[in-house]
């Protein structure tokens, strides 16, 4: 309870600790946004590490020149490409291990199946928007993983849809973060990008009610 209170912290306060980081650490803070980045990407278990809001934050930081903008938006749009691609190749190698887990009893052959097939018909898709909504976009590529979508399909998708993830959202910390409101009342403004984040899957739990 600790840990999750101190990363809720973390990102509610998320411009107060990235200014602590750049102050600290210099130039050494665009590899630990990088490592948050290739986590909440990379691995099933870290969906709760920042992201939409980290890359805001970044981006009102590289407004006031604590970061060069086009280093920053390379550097975090490899973090977030390489994360996709080494959640896809552990769901590749070990799915059928995770399948074949007991101790797993809500993935198996037949999820899989299914899984292979809606990757195969609406993958890309999938993999691009998967991008802006926090948690699937953790799982995403590790289902197609597991479901062995075709990898030339999937690094197109994963490639274009982290640009397009990693410039919008550091674009809009990069010219809204610094304005005095925004700036007042950050919190909230992270607060208002996470809810509007999960929408998409609040309105899918709603139309399957």
């Amino acid at each position: 309870m600790a840990l999750l209170g101190e990363i809720v912290n973390f990102i509610f306060h998320i411009d107060v600790h990235l200014g602590e980081i750049i102050l600290h650490y210099g130039w050494l803070s665009y590899a630990i946004i990088f490592f948050i980045i290739f986590c909440e990407t990379g691995f099933v278990f870290t969906p709760f590490l920042p992201g939409d809001s980290l890359l805001f934050a970044a981006g009102s930081f590289a407004a006031i020149g604590s970061f060069n903008l086009l280093t920053l938006l390379f550097i975090l749009w490899l973090a977030a490409s390489l994360g996709d691609t080494v959640n896809y190749w552990v769901g590749y190698f070990l799915g059928q291990k995770i399948i074949d887990n007991p101790k797993i009893p809500f993935i198996n052959q037949e999820h899989i199946d299914k899984t292979q097939k809606f990757y195969e018909k609406h993958g890309g898709k999938t993999i691009f928007l998967a991008r802006f909504i926090p948690i699937i976009r953790t799982f995403a590529p590790f289902v197609a993983g597991v479901g062995k979508m075709n990898y030339r399909r999937f690094i197109v998708f994963n490639l274009s849809g982290g640009g397009v993830w990693i410039f919008t959202f550091i674009n809009l910390g990069y010219f809204f973060g610094n304005i005095p409101e925004v700036k007042k009342n950050f919190s909230f403004v992270i607060l208002a990008i996470i809810l509007i984040s999960f929408l998409p899957i609040l309105i899918g739990a709603l139309r399957k009610n």
